[in-house]
């Protein structure tokens, strides 16, 4: 029986059996955390490699290309062996990347303060009033940290399990204080959804208002498969092309959970006028990356094909736990009618949905048991879910024993939670 059909009696009743267990948990003094989508140690294992893949000995025999120097200022654009390799895994010219740091992240930060102070390509947004960004939801915190930083107005678009509600983005973006829109569009975080044919299609032939509209195409998980058929996304330059629009998006992705977090090497790919606008910001801002770093990446991975081999590796290790979490979730609270989650094809997160206006409620009672969670409300902007019921769930970081042990928890709690709000309405 679904909770809904239980009499008070059994509520009650299914109250004090569950208090009972979740009492068990939390004498057992957990500290345990699944609260962001970070490579476990197992991961980083596999890429230590990577660590040995360059010694003084490249420089002795002349390292990458003979008439160039890496271990010096210089190349703004990163190594031409490093933007040859994101240019196959973007599908994109060469002349149209650039490879930089080790963080997409602070690209996208850098492109948005571009904008801000000297404009995407035209007037500065901050001598344009009010500015508002569009924001799928569940969606990136980060992202909208970024927004938010620079004190634009943050506007929820719904998430459809396809993209983003595409009927409220056309409508949204008639009006010119609209600048820009945040999409994950592969394995979404946190949701799992690759944008379909039809959504990128649509995204591709928006007439926004404002001409000074941009997208930040945040391809972080372009092949973090969890299976070996992986979602098929259509390139958006390729469709952006056949609609003159090409100036719209900007993307950007990383090695950050393909190597080491915080040792990776990040780029972003864009339309010929929107590199030359970047590359002018950036002579300002840097001389040059570190090129030894990248130059380490093309001599450990070598081509896009070496990439794909060594993901095959983070998928035997990613794999069994996100399985791990579903079948917990399955075999825990599928039967109550409480929560609903997603079985990703990829990505680094699984979202569930708990009974609307009990999130807050699972997550106190998993940090009082011993499990910390993502903030809850952290997938919306603001931090604000309007129906209190999104939760996300990141199965990489423990290992296996300690996942099952969190994911029994949150069982515990998911159930609890709506216990008491049924009998609160009864």
């Amino acid at each position: 029986m679904k909770y809904s059909e239980y009499s008070k009696e059994q509520l009650l009743l299914e109250k004090a059996k569950l208090e009972e267990e979740y009492n068990r948990f939390k004498s057992k003094g957990l500290k345990l955390d699944m609260s962001r989508g970070k490579p476990g140690a197992d991961q980083l294992a596999v890429s230590n490699g990577l660590l040995d893949a360059i010694t003084s000995r490249d420089w002795e025999n002349n390292a990458g290309n003979h008439s160039l120097e890496y271990r010096n200022y210089g190349l703004l654009t990163g190594i031409i062996e490093c933007k040859e390799i994101f240019a196959d895994l973007l599908e994109v010219p060469v002349d149209n990347v650039i490879v930089c740091g080790n963080s997409s992240l602070n690209l996208m930060f850098d492109y948005i303060t571009q904008c801000m102070m000297t404009g995407s390509d035209g007037i500065p947004w901050k001598d344009q009033g009010t500015i508002k960004f569009l924001c799928p939801c569940p969606g990136y915190d980060r992202h909208f940290a970024i927004a938010q930083y620079y004190g634009m107005e943050l506007i929820p678009v719904r998430l459809t399990g396809n993209g983003p509600d595409m009927d409220q983005v056309e409508r949204l973006v008639k009006d010119p204080a609209v600048k820009g829109m945040f999409c994950v569009p592969k394995y979404s975080n946190p949701t799992g959804e690759t944008y379909s044919a039809e959504t990128v299609d649509r995204i591709a032939r928006l007439e926004p208002a404002a001409a000074d509209f941009r997208i930040i195409w945040d391809n972080a998980y372009i092949i973090h498969d969890l299976t070996e058929k992986s979602d098929e996304l259509v390139n958006i330059f390729d469709a952006l092309k056949k609609y003159g629009h090409e100036d719209m998006v900007v993307e950007f992705t990383s090695t950050s959970k393909i190597s080491f977090p915080g040792a990776g090497v990040a780029a972003l790919a864009a339309s010929d006028r929107n590199i030359e606008i970047i590359k002018k910001r950036m002579t300002v801002q840097t001389i040059g990356y570190d090129k030894i770093n990248q130059y380490r990446h093309v001599k450990y991975y070598k081509d896009i094909d070496g990439i794909k081999r060594h993901m095959k590796l983070h998928r035997e290790i990613l794999a069994p736990k996100f399985r791990a979490v579903i079948d917990a979730f399955e075999n825990g609270i599928g039967e109550y009618g409480v929560a609903n989650w997603t079985e990703p094809n990829g990505g680094y997160f699984i979202s569930l949905d708990v009974m609307p206006g009990t999130a807050k409620r699972v997550g106190e009672l998993c940090k009082n048991g011993g499990v910390t969670l993502t903030n809850i409300g952290a997938p919306y902007p603001y931090g604000i879910d309007p129906e209190d019921k999104n939760i996300r769930i990141a199965p990489s970081y423990p290992p296996v024993n300690e996942l099952l042990e969190a994911t029994r928890l949150l069982c515990i709690c998911v159930k609890l939670a709506a216990v008491e709000k049924l009998l609160s309405v009864i």
